[in-house]
């Protein structure tokens, strides 16, 4: 994505701030969507290109990287289907709303983000050109006030990555349901409070992740 189509993608989304969804971390606390078979082994996040908007908060990429990854954990390790899948996420592009005036200019925090799908079993992607997710934060903290004013940076990020994660899962459950991505020996979901992956199985195969990411071709080694 260019800077300039990210840019004017984040600027519609500070525009319409008040379409905002509630928190993408409300259902945590019930069963998991079904998804077949699903089971996700490698869960990578990276921002080699990661755009800011002007005047917006900044956040290091290490944390961003970090934070996103956990969310993915905190929804998807709870399901424990019979095939492997993995997750390369990049980063596109964000902002982290900084103070503004109340009523007047309360700016929102809005992230761009991009995930390509694999199948180990079939070392392929299933999504033909890596998906696009574009959120926005939630208004938790009412429709006037922007959060740049009860937020910290991390609190803003955590919340967009909540978000983004949870139209992760709706993508899938969506192509779960029309083109049988998932489709196996039928859902299983682990408890709410399920710890997240190993991390030692996450590094092994971060440059495959990574080419996923860029749609670049890779070997499995296998």
């Amino acid at each position: 994505m260019s800077r300039i189509k990210m840019m004017r993608s984040v600027g519609v989304l500070l525009l319409v701030g008040l379409l905002a969804a509630c928190n993408g971390a409300s259902d945590l606390g019930k069963s998991a969507v079904p998804l077949g078979d699903f089971n996700l082994k490698h869960n990578i996040v990276v921002a080699p290109k990661v755009q800011k908007v002007p005047l917006c908060r900044e956040l290091d990429k290490d944390v961003m990287t970090t934070m996103l990854q956990d969310a993915v954990a905190e929804r998807f390790d709870r399901y424990d289907g019979d095939r492997l899948y993995h997750f390369g996420i990049s980063i596109e592009g964000y902002c982290l709303a900084p103070p503004g005036i109340p009523v007047v200019a309360a700016p929102k925090s809005a992230m761009i983000i991009r995930i390509t799908v694999w199948d180990d079993a079939k070392n392929k992607k299933l999504t033909e050109k890596a998906h696009q997710i574009t959120v926005i934060e939630s208004l938790d903290q009412g429709p006037l006030v922007g959060s740049g004013y009860t937020k910290t940076a991390e609190e803003q990020f955590k919340n967009l990555s909540q978000n983004a994660v949870k139209q992760i899962e709706n993508f899938l459950v969506r192509e779960n349901r029309e083109k049988g991505w998932f489709n196996g020996s039928g859902p299983s979901a682990k408890p709410a409070t399920a710890p997240v992956a190993d991390e030692d199985a996450v590094t092994e195969t971060e440059e495959v992740a990574a080419a996923a990411v860029v749609d670049t071709p890779v070997t499995s080694g296998r």
